[in-house]
């Protein structure tokens, strides 16, 4: 499916709106394929608990599961894996997530088939940090929501299952969360749908009074008219280009109790019906199969969440304009040795809303707008607290600094042509300080980075064909640290994706393109030298080549 940024007209002969169909062209390659690496595991066999075994998605009704705790710890490692495919024919991209105990362990999107193309994927995901899950039965819930009828004839499958690696005796045990609760619509999971930025998803609980250390993991999945945020304008503007509405820029915010707690930017992900098909076969964008949540570190509060009363965890996403949807889990560390901890938030800097700086430059000129657009958003802020453990006063104080900076231009926007470039970037640094009472800092440093740059043009031809011409960097870089003193470890990872398509389209349907090429290369490297390194390139929807450890030699 092509889908474009609105579904508002651009006048006679040209209108954007989702629709866009597959018509039987030359099969590509069948699989989607990435550089992303698999879950690193111990060399022992693991126990295997089948979640489901090709459960069929052709509905828009929630499937459900049982987890059974068929695998006794303790465990060295917790794997998720799940296999999908999609059945040849017409159909859209669609949104996959997977919840048990009500807790999101899985969120990610489709890969689109054709008429001769039925495509079949993997996906994985280290879910030993949430092993306590897994220590009772639970209800289990996936949502992959799919029409079919006479027109979208694509059928969705999926398999799923957790892999349980027993814990050796010569390992020290992982350190895992204690407790594992959902921030989900439901019990059993669902995302609420966020239109606006006064929609909010919120839940309350009674927490544990020995909480030391707490953290939210979140996905706010951009649907619907904000699917192509990242190329909207502000509303003022948003009708002269075209284009949809609330600006470039979205940011998720998280409160407790009503008191801002953290900000969970927004990964400018594009699913694989996005503004071409042919840009991402066989290789899709960058986590667009399998998400990666963002953590924000709700540590600060741990004093106050463990009085024993009833407090609430609510998410928000700034500028929401029809739609995101919206889960995760919290994940809590707890003082083991002490049945009661006390504590305070000390310091909170974070304000309740961003002040994001929008300049407009946009003129019409005998029929065709043109114009630039900057959107600048600045997040500086401390939040600190202690607490009163068993082993003593902790204090901890994290610090953030979130850049975001979008640059657009637009040229020739007419009733049968558009162009806009876009340079994204989003910078997001971090420092969380514990410190005890003999002024024993251990540290924790992150710094992501995500850029994307997109070009993309239309123009209708005199013949009646719609000709669409897209280039794609997406990049996503993570580095970190952490330690007590000298003895700090690290790590990197970095993944980037390039990707260009010329598409045909005549009444709504593609009928051939030109020009596909795509790449993608993944590194990690951590203080131990672990390292990998993968590079995939593709041309036409075949993958042209495949290089392993390229950068893990070049020392």
């Amino acid at each position: 499916m092509l889908k474009m940024p609105s579904g508002r007209g651009w006048g006679t002969g040209l209108t954007l709106i989702a629709g866009f169909i597959f018509t039987s062209l030359a099969a590509a390659d069948e699989n989607a394929i990435t550089a992303d690496p698999p879950v690193p595991r111990p060399d022992s066999t693991p126990c295997v608990v089948q979640l489901f075994t090709e459960m069929r998605f052709a509905n828009f009704e929630p499937k459900f599961f049982d987890y059974r705790a068929d695998c006794p710890g303790p465990w060295g490692k917790v794997v998720l894996q799940a296999d999908f495919r999609v059945t040849a024919g017409r159909q859209f991209d669609r949104t996959a997530i997977m919840w048990i105990g009500g807790a999101n362990v899985y969120f990610g999107t489709t890969q689109e088939p054709s008429a001769s193309v039925s495509p079949s994927w993997h996906i994985e995901r280290d879910l030993t940090e949430y092993s306590p899950l897994f220590t009772m039965p639970r209800a289990g819930r996936m949502d992959l929501f799919n029409l079919v009828n006479e027109t979208f004839t694509g059928i969705l499958f999926g398999s799923a299952s957790l892999q349980f690696y027993p814990l050796d005796r010569s390992e020290d045990r992982p350190v895992t969360a204690d407790v594992v609760l959902p921030l989900s619509r439901t019990d059993t999971g669902g995302t609420l749908v966020l239109e606006t930025s006064n929609s909010v998803l919120e839940r309350s609980f009674v927490l544990p009074t020995n909480i030391e250390r707490a953290y939210l993991d979140v996905v706010s999945q951009s649907q619907a008219g904000d699917e192509f945020w990242m190329l909207c304008a502000p509303d003022e503007v948003s009708g002269r280009l075209r284009i949809c509405g609330g600006t470039g820029f979205r940011e998720t915010e998280i409160a407790i109790d009503g008191i801002p707690a953290g900000v969970a930017p927004v990964y400018p992900w594009i699913f694989t019906g996005g503004l071409d098909p042919f840009l991402w076969r066989p290789i899709p964008g960058v986590q667009t199969l399998n998400f990666v949540p963002y953590r924000v570190d709700l540590t600060p509060f741990a004093g106050l969440l463990s009085d024993g009363r009833t407090h609430s965890v609510a998410v928000r996403v700034f500028n929401a304009n029809h739609r995101f949807e919206a889960t995760g889990a919290i994940l809590l560390y707890l003082d083991r040795s002490s049945q009661q901890v006390t504590g305070a938030l000390t310091r909170n800097t974070l304000p309740a809303a961003p002040t994001p700086v929008v300049e407009t430059d946009v003129r019409t000129v005998d029929g065709v707008t043109s114009g630039n657009v900057v959107t600048r958003s600045s997040r500086r802020f401390e939040i600190a607290g202690v607490v009163h453990t068993s082993h003593g006063t902790i204090h901890t104080r994290v610090e953030q600094n979130i850049q975001f900076l979008s640059e657009q231009a637009f040229d020739n926007i007419t009733d049968t042509s558009f162009s806009e470039n876009l340079n994204q970037m989003t910078t997001i640094s971090s420092q969380t300080t514990a410190r005890g009472e003999e002024d024993d800092d251990r540290v924790i440093s992150r710094r992501l980075e995500w850029p994307l740059a997109l070009s993309f043009s239309q123009r209708l031809r005199a013949d009646g064909v719609l000709e669409r011409r897209t280039n794609i960097r997406q990049e996503y870089h993570d580095r970190g640290t952490s330690g007590e003193d000298d003895d700090d470890s690290s790590r990197v990872v970095s993944s980037v994706l390039t990707t260009r398509d010329t598409a045909f389209i005549r009444g709504g349907r593609v009928i051939g393109n030109e020009g596909q090429a795509s790449s993608h290369e993944y590194f990690s490297r951590d203080s131990d030298e672990a390292c990998y390194s993968r590079r995939i390139t593709a041309e036409g929807g075949r993958v042209t080549a495949i290089v392993d450890g390229e950068r893990c030699r070049d020392r």
